[in-house]
């Protein structure tokens, strides 16, 4: 299962990114998370409904700093996943 995740709301610069790693690596998920020049963060994830459901939760509670004002998702397709590895941050430096 592949899922795409648009988180809005005060998510830059409050080390969003870092704790999405940290939570998606926990769970063994491969994809990535990048800011948006939006100012919101960006999530692909692949992995099983319940790990998922886990990501999910972690993405709507977010980390300390962060307030989290909608988290708007739709599911990719499973051909999305072939190129999706070890979960990474796009864009860090």
């Amino acid at each position: 299962m592949v899922l795409h995740f648009l988180v809005q709301g005060r998510v830059q610069g409050v080390g969003f990114r870092w704790f999405v790693h940290r939570e998606a690596s926990e769970l063994r998920l491969s994809g990535w998370v990048r800011n948006t020049e939006d100012g919101d963060v960006e999530v692909v994830a692949s992995g099983t409904a319940e790990d998922l459901a886990e990501l999910r939760a972690s993405l709507r509670r977010g980390p300390r700093g962060s307030r989290i004002d909608h988290v708007i998702e739709h599911y990719l397709e499973e051909k999305e996943a072939t190129s999706l590895e070890s979960f990474r941050i796009e864009g860090a430096w």
